[in-house]
């Protein structure tokens, strides 16, 4: 998707739906200072122009039972894009998976996973990645603390 011409009332629309999507289209008008109708104008429009794109749930990966988090690097041989594709899809599928990056480099992919505990990750990276016969390689890194940013400004060209 190509950059989307935003101005400051979308920008601003923007900041305070990051800062917490639940609030009413009455709470981000009055912040905002405009009339609700407009608010709601402008944000369905920044859904329908694919700016926004969802909401999406926080959760306290120890309070489901998945407190240990890894980043596993991932180089598939051969290099195709049916290997490559297919291995996309069913990496993304498995209940340990948080997230698909699909990256240039020594690595062709970056898989965040979350799982109960270091056996739990040992048996993922052994017994599932591992048994993959395009996997030419895997290397996994335990994450310590995941800090996040979930408040992204446009970026404005300059």
């Amino acid at each position: 998707m190509d950059q989307v011409a935003l101005d400051e009332l979308d920008t601003a629309i923007i900041r305070e739906l990051q800062a917490d999507a639940r609030r009413t289209n009455r709470d981000i008008a009055a912040a905002v200072g405009v009339s609700p109708t407009t608010a709601l104008d402008r944000t369905r429009s920044l859904r329908e122009r694919g700016v926004i794109k969802g909401a999406l749930l926080d959760v306290d990966l120890a309070a489901l039972g998945r407190p240990v988090q890894a980043l596993i690097a991932v180089r598939v041989r051969p290099p195709t894009r049916r290997a490559i594709e297919d291995f996309r899809e069913w990496v993304r599928a498995l209940p340990e998976t948080l997230g698909v990056f699909v990256t240039s480099g020594a690595e062709d992919f970056l898989i965040h996973v979350a799982v109960p505990d270091n056996n739990a990750l040992y048996e993922f990276v052994i017994d599932r990645l591992t048994a993959r016969e395009e996997l030419a390689d895997v290397r996994t890194s335990v994450i310590y603390e995941h800090l996040r940013n979930d408040r992204m400004p446009p970026h404005r060209p300059t």
